[in-house]
């Protein structure tokens, strides 16, 4: 089995977020840039069918050359071979046609994105995937097993679980549940020795003009100061007077 893990360059989480040129652009300086964690327990579970099943795994991501660490984390987690599209991420459409021309030259089997990224958080690049290159499509997939040709996928829905067979090839959007977070890898030394030598294949874009672009950012509004009250009575006064929700 081949398979393809899609890799999005995020910001770490507790990293300090600001905005250029009027608010239209993200300020990179001083940001630490990781694995988006979604993807991060799909790249989890392709290693466990590398283990236990032989299978090779190639990981992929759509960037510049800033991305390439995290591509070699990927790596040393594991992974047989990188590949990187040389053209900066814009929007999940022109994503999805990258990567998805990855998978069509690629001929992989199963490829396993995370079901949304946290920098934008627009769940949208693996169904896109699937549908350009004609494959099933799972998402919100928390439980992947494969024998043969078939797989068999649990997703995550309102108010349970959802069990589904399909046959590969196979685009899931993967979450946290696909495995532990206790069972997420950090590179050791050897990995680390071992990916450097691992091959990293930049790769030109194809034409994928972005179908929408980012007029602006704005950071939420920040908290107000917190009120003190001593008894129940004054809290209920400043809740209906002040507050206005009783």
């Amino acid at each position: 089995m081949k398979i393809l893990v899609c890799i999005s360059h995020v910001p770490d989480t507790t990293s300090k977020i600001n905005f250029t040129d009027g608010d239209t652009k993200f300020d990179t300086n001083g940001v630490q840039f990781v694995i988006n964690p979604n993807d991060e327990f799909g790249l989890t579970r392709a290693m466990w069918f590398k283990e236990k099943q032989g299978a090779s795994v190639h990981v992929a991501n759509v960037g510049g050359p800033e991305t390439e660490p995290t591509l070699r984390k990927a790596l040393a987690i594991g992974a047989d071979e990188a590949i990187r599209v040389n053209t900066v991420a814009t929007d999940g459409y022109s994503v999805a046609k990258q990567l998805a021309n990855v998978v069509k030259e690629g001929g992989y089997d199963l490829v396993i994105g995370g079901r949304e990224s946290i920098d934008y958080n627009g769940g949208m690049v693996p169904g896109m995937i699937a549908k350009l290159t004609g494959a099933n499509f799972v998402n919100t997939c928390i439980g992947l097993e494969v024998d043969g040709s078939t797989a068999t996928a649990v997703r995550e829905i309102d108010g349970g679980k959802e069990t589904l067979k399909t046959e590969l090839p196979l685009v899931i959007g993967g979450q946290k549940g696909l495995v532990e977070e206790s069972d997420l890898r950090i590179p050791n030394m050897r990995g680390i020795m071992q990916a450097r030598s691992k091959p990293l294949h930049v790769k030109e874009p194809i034409d994928a003009a972005a179908e929408t672009q980012t007029a602006s950012f704005e950071k939420p509004a920040p908290k107000g100061a917190v009120k003190l009250v001593d008894n129940v009575d004054e809290l209920v006064n400043l809740l209906h007077n002040e507050a206005k929700v009783i």
